[in-house]
């Protein structure tokens, strides 16, 4: 575990380069849907709030990175930049522009789940921030906060299988990022569908198959992400008798070589490292102390944040424009510092 000064200076980096594209437009990645001329609009046009980054849901996790080190570590250098970015894209008429998106025709799908998952977590920080500022900022989110909601909880009941992908499509995933902020801001209901859907996808999964992953350009693992949702669903016992039959016998993963950073795809990887390692600290944290499997796992999840931390130096935008979310993510405990129910 690094210690504290070396923890700041990487909470340091990843600030930076959040800072770095919140407010680049360009380049750009959309996947708006152009029906007619009059559909026609910039990536900035169309989201006043999170246009940079190159694409939405970068934007989304690296606002969220933004909140949560300026809530956590008031004093940290450029904690009032980011007040100052924030201030500037968490409005309400821009909330209401990219809220309204999601219910203007071809926009039901939009960021489904993974970026909804995203602007979610965004949501649970501004409503954890129990300040003045916060507070302002949490009410401007309403919008976009009920606008994730509702797309997620009409899409859930429908979908009839899980989505087992390493990247954006996965359920697993979204579903525990969506199930903490459920937690965190009390929306009950909310939180009795995804833990409802959680045990209909994944209850009766027996011996996956995680010596076929990773894929080619998975940032996701979907095994451990399964696992690392359960962990959120299940009492420890429960947990610890699900994760002998979905993973039997000795975990033994390696953090994943980079081959070119330079490859928007290939430097996937990356943040693959950085996601196995907190989804592995998620598992133990949902075994009880006294599982046999923990010093393993604890094991494994060290060489990978080591590994995963390590591309913080990686150049090029096709990393710099999200990774650093991801780093603090892990380096935060954001998905672990939570109570099960």
């Amino acid at each position: 575990m690094p210690d504290a000064a070396m923890n700041s200076a990487l909470l340091l980096r990843s600030v930076r380069l959040a800072l770095a594209c919140v407010m680049r437009e360009f380049p750009v990645g959309t996947a708006h849907i152009v029906r007619s001329r009059r559909d026609v609009r910039t990536h900035r046009q169309l989201h006043p709030a999170f246009y940079g980054c190159f694409d939405w849901h970068s934007a989304v996790e690296n606002h969220w990175q933004l909140a949560r080190i300026a809530r956590l570590y008031p004093d940290l250098p450029l904690v009032d930049r980011i007040r100052s970015v924030l201030s500037i894209h968490i409005m309400p008429s821009a909330m209401r522009r990219e809220a309204a998106y999601f219910s203007a025709p071809g926009g039901s799908g939009f960021e489904r789940p993974y970026g909804l998952a995203w602007a979610l977590q965004l949501a649970a920080e501004l409503h954890a921030w129990d300040t003045d500022f916060g507070r302002r900022l949490n009410a401007a989110i309403a919008p976009l906060r009920r606008a994730a909601v509702s797309s997620l909880s009409t899409w859930l009941p429908k979908v009839s299988h899980p989505i087992r992908s390493g990247v954006h499509g996965q359920s697993a995933f979204a579903m525990g990022l969506a199930l903490d902020y459920a937690r965190d801001v009390g929306d009950r209901k909310f939180a009795r569908l995804l833990e409802a859907s959680a045990i209909r996808f994944y209850a009766s999964d027996l011996n996956a198959p995680i010596a076929y992953e990773p894929s080619g350009h998975d940032f996701l693992s979907p095994t451990l992400a399964e696992a690392d949702l359960m962990r959120r669903v299940l009492l420890p016992k429960q947990f610890a008798a699900w994760l002998t039959r979905f993973l039997p016998g000795r975990l033994a993963l390696k953090p994943v070589a980079i081959a070119d950073a330079r490859d928007g795809h290939l430097a996937h990887f990356a943040g693959l490292n950085l996601s196995r390692a907190w989804m592995l600290d998620g598992i133990v944290a949902g075994l009880p102390k006294t599982d046999p499997r923990v010093k393993g796992l604890r094991t494994q999840a060290l060489s990978h944040r080591t590994a995963g931390l390590k591309s913080l130096a990686l150049r090029g935008y096709a990393t710099t424009h999200w990774l650093g979310a991801y780093a603090v993510y892990l380096l935060t405990g954001a998905g672990v510092a939570r109570p099960r129910n």
